[in-house]
């Protein structure tokens, strides 16, 4: 027996969490019956569990490091038509997703996955895996205006940031790139915290997750995840879980 939303995301309709969502807004059936509720416990060898009156299967797990260019959305579903970042792998037979987010505008690394349990682990703010930009802002900006905001937290409308770590790569007569390492994946925040400082982004890179990077990967090239890759991220976000635990223990 294991819970509807693990089947789910194992099958690689999404993270557990967008699992969650498709349950609660009735997309998913078990037995021909619509299933709402949080927790529901099947055997996914004797029921037939369906997405969108579509029989889901357990896929292969797959994992895919993509340089997103700018002006593909990540997401399966764009109402709007727009490309999507996951229409740049080819030849890939199981159903994939993005782990997290780059908005329109943005280019740069993301994952690509259908594995849901890694997808949540990755994704998940209590893990603290950091993701690294260079962000390239108007103006010339020294570090030490920016270094103690973003160090203690910036305030949204949804709460205060985590703090971030910044430094200047370099600076122009009119422009300045910053690289920013944050440890938590709010909706646009990069951009939020700096237009919160005044400051205006003409363009944002993902250049890092955790310790992975991938100078050589070309805008809309991807390639795949090594097992080595993959398991030393599950080891880091293990590691990082030990870490805030003892830490909770000492204080």
């Amino acid at each position: 027996m294991e819970r509807l939303q693990k089947i789910l995301a194992n099958a690689g309709i999404g993270s557990r969490r967008h699992c969650e969502q498709l349950i609660a807004t009735g997309h998913v059936t078990v037995n021909g019956k619509v299933v709402r509720e949080m927790g529901v416990a099947v055997d996914p060898r004797e029921s037939e569990v369906c997405y969108d009156g579509v029989p889901i299967r357990e896929q292969k797990k797959v994992y895919y490091l993509l340089n997103k260019p700018r002006g593909f959305v990540c997401s399966n579903r764009d109402e709007l038509g727009r490309p999507r970042a996951v229409d740049l792998l080819r030849d890939v037979p199981q159903r994939v997703y993005t782990v997290g987010r780059l908005d329109e505008d943005s280019e740069g690394l993301i994952i690509i996955t259908n594995d849901g349990e890694f997808t949540n682990l990755l994704s998940h703010p209590r893990h603290g895996v950091p993701k690294t930009y260079h962000v390239e802002v108007d103006g010339r900006v020294e570090r030490n205006s920016i270094k103690g905001s973003l160090g203690r937290g910036v305030w949204l409308s949804e709460g205060k940031t985590l703090p971030a770590r910044v430094k200047v790569v370099r600076r122009g007569r009119n422009n300045t790139v910053l690289e920013v390492t944050l440890r938590e994946g709010r909706n646009r925040e990069v951009r939020r915290i700096l237009a919160k400082l005044g400051f205006a982004v003409r363009s944002l890179k993902r250049v890092k997750i955790g310790w992975l990077s991938d100078p050589r990967l070309k805008p809309g090239r991807y390639r795949r995840l090594g097992k080595h890759e993959v398991a030393r991220f599950f080891s880091f976000m293990k590691t990082q879980t030990a870490s805030r635990s003892r830490l909770q223990v000492t204080k």
